[in-house]
């Protein structure tokens, strides 16, 4: 699934409008990285988000 292991951002759901105001669901999906990183102190392939590797709450192997 598409969600960050770290902050837990996920998909969201939403409305397209075109130009003719006809209307389609859609969705937007977090921009995720797949990255080795130290969890628990063994080295793991984890899904996260650029914002939490941007902010450093991930310690990267």
């Amino acid at each position: 699934m598409a969600k960050c292991e770290i902050c837990g951002k996920s998909k969201v759901f939403s409305i397209q409008v075109s130009h003719s105001h006809r209307r389609s669901n859609r969705d937007y999906k977090p921009n995720l990285r797949s990255v080795k990183a130290n969890v628990d102190g063994s080295p793991k392939k984890i899904m996260v988000c650029s914002r939490c590797l941007r902010s450093g709450l991930v310690e990267r192997v």
